[in-house]
């Protein structure tokens, strides 16, 4: 759902370092319509204030005290669904990225770009899209061909159908069937048909993993803006 220009983006920042969330809230605070309503240093800290605050989005580093961001963002994402959580990170690995998108984030930023990166997460989270750090994205892709060349096997890819490449990009990007239904003028039960032939071809179990597929194959990692998050 985007949201209206006139009514500013509320956002909560959790880091345990002090210099990291003063430099957050200077270059936040420079937008138009961003508001940073609340900073904490811990990730329990980051849950009773995202419940006490309300924001619509949660700046949450990952290796904090107390509760690290990861298990702080599956907490607020289970708890307050409106609010959109960004992971920030010094870390490139796989596993981390998997372990945040399916803990509920869409936003995954570099702390090493995390200026020139973070108002486009924030932005695209609170319009209901996702984002992505550009140099993880590439990392991925990377590996990914690397793997496939290592294993002399084919991409799935190849498997889909136009029309499931389409779907596989809109649910990546993170629309919900009814909307990809509206999208594609297609009726909801035909989207969920495609989408469950999406996951048997590429052999995926979640909508974590068809995300983690989409940014490896380079689907949405061009996107600066983000891709949408979905149901």
């Amino acid at each position: 759902m985007l949201r209206m220009n006139s009514v500013a983006v509320r956002i909560l920042i959790a880091d345990d370092h002090s210099l990291i969330r003063n430099g957050l809230r200077n270059v936040l605070a420079r937008q138009e319509g961003f508001e940073v309503i609340a900073e904490v240093c811990d990730g329990r800290e980051a849950v009773e204030e995202a419940e006490r605050r309300m924001p619509n989005v949660a700046i949450l580093d990952i290796g904090m005290p107390a509760l690290n961001g990861i298990e702080a963002a599956r907490i607020i994402s289970e708890k307050l669904h409106e609010v959109q959580i960004v992971i920030l990170t010094v870390h490139t690995d796989e596993c981390y990225l998997v372990n945040a998108l399916k803990a509920g984030a869409r936003g995954y930023v570099l702390k090493s770009a995390a200026e020139s990166e973070i108002v486009q997460a924030v932005r695209a989270v609170s319009q209901g899209k996702a984002f992505f750090s550009p140099k993880v994205s590439r990392i991925l892709a990377d590996d990914y061909v690397r793997y496939l060349s290592s294993k002399n096997v084919e991409d799935t890819y190849d498997l889909l159908t136009g029309r499931e490449r389409q779907i596989l990009q809109l649910l990546a990007e993170g629309q919900a069937n009814k909307d990809i239904a509206n999208i594609l003028n297609l009726s909801p039960t035909t989207v969920v048909s495609h989408r469950q032939h999406i996951f048997q071809k590429l052999n995926l179990h979640s909508l974590a993993e068809l995300i983690l597929y989409a940014i490896r194959k380079g689907v949405v990692a061009s996107q600066r803006s983000g891709c949408a998050h979905g149901d």
